[in-house]
Formats: C-alpha cells, structure tokens, sequence
C-alpha cells in the first residue's frame, strides 16, 4: 500500500470517528431532552390531582349552664273570644210584572143612520092587470117556428119613478125567447104608479106580476 492510500484511509477513519461522536451525543441529547419532558409533565399531573385538605374549624364551646332560676308559674290562658258574624240577609227582589201595553182607544163609530121612512102604499099598474101590454104580434117568430108555448112569470123593480129598472124571471116558460119576450115587453110598456113613504114622497119598490101565458096564435 502506498503512502497515499494510507493517508486517504486515515482521514476517512477519523472522519467517521468524528460523525459516531456526534450521532452519540445528539443521542444521548435526545434522550435526556425527552426523560426531562417527562419528568415535568408528570410532576405537574401531581399538582393537578393533589387535594389541599382544609383543617374544620374547632367546635364552639357550649354555653356555660344557666344559674338557678326561681319557678315562675307560666301566664294564664284566656278562653279565646267568640266573635258572632252577623249575616246580612241577601236582598229581596220584587219582580215587578211588565205593564200592559196601553188599549188603543178607538174611535166611537158614527150613530146609525135613522131608518128609512116606512112604505105606506105600494106601487101598483097604472093600467090594471100588466097582462093588458101582450098581444099576438109580439109572439117570438122563432118561438112559434118550435111551437114552442108556456107560462112565465116575473119580479120587477120599480123606481121612484114609476118606470121598471129590472126583471127577474121567478118562472120560466121554458123558451128563451119567449122569456126574453116577457121582460122586454115588461120594461117598455108598462108603468106603475110609485110606491110613497109616511112623508107622501115617491120611493123604490118591488112588484110580482101574475102569470104570463103564451099561446101559439091561431094560423
């Protein structure tokens, strides 16, 4: 081996000696730093888990005994007082029925009219019998075309006047044309003279004529 071979070998020797050293002592700095962290952390677990136990305070002293005191009786009782509540008794209510709606006062009715002056004389024909105002001519052609005949009879209506305002058949022939024939002739020709009241006036009243017979003319 040449001298420059062993040089170089002998600085690599020590150049490694060099890097153990201090590869050890980092170590060993390493470990002391950590069992050093936990030597603190532990103590200070301690403190944080120790109790200060506070000493109780001393019990007080009892009063001293009282002296002799003399009996004294304890202080009557009174009964207690009854106090009477007197009760008003509620109020009577008076119901009072409601007042009938007041009776409307009518009006008194006007007196009655005095009554009409009493018929003391009845209208009647001026001519007589009223059968008197037929004839033949005024027998319905249409009546003696059916042969048709019969007996009639009515109830007039006579005004002051005299003169007949209705005609009411109360018996009828049978043939409504000679029935109209009857009241017609009736109203046109005849006349009666009126009926008068207690004070002589003319007044309204009613007639029944006798039976009106119609018989067929001779051909």
């Amino acid at each position: 081996m040449s001298y420059a071979q062993r040089k170089e070998l002998s600085g690599n020797r020590t150049l490694a000696i060099i890097l153990v050293v201090i590869l050890q002592f980092a170590l060993g700095y390493a470990i002391v730093t950590g069992l050093a962290y936990n030597v603190i952390k532990k103590a200070a677990e301690d403190l944080k888990t120790f109790d200060v136990e506070e000493q109780p305070p001393p019990p007080e002293e009892p009063p001293p005994p009282p002296k002799d005191m003399p009996d004294v009786p304890p202080p009557p009782t009174m009964p207690p007082t009854i106090v009477q509540t007197v009760t008003t008794p509620p109020p009577i209510q008076m119901q009072v029925a409601p007042t009938p709606p007041p009776i409307p006062q009518l009006a008194p009715s006007p007196p009655p009219p005095p009554p009409p002056p009493r018929k003391t004389q009845s209208a009647s024909p001026a001519r007589g019998d009223v059968r008197t105002a037929f004839s033949n001519d005024d027998y319905p052609a249409s009546a003696i075309a059916a042969g048709a005949q019969g007996t009639a009879q009515a109830r007039l209506s006579i005004g002051a006047d005299g003169r007949v305002t209705g005609c009411d058949l109360i018996r009828s022939t049978g043939n409504g044309a000679l029935d109209s024939a009857t009241c017609n002739i009736l109203k046109r020709r005849v006349k009666f003279t009126p009926a008068k009241d207690s004070n002589g006036n003319s007044t309204a009243d009613s007639y029944t004529t006798p039976p009106i017979t119609w018989v067929l003319p001779p051909e």
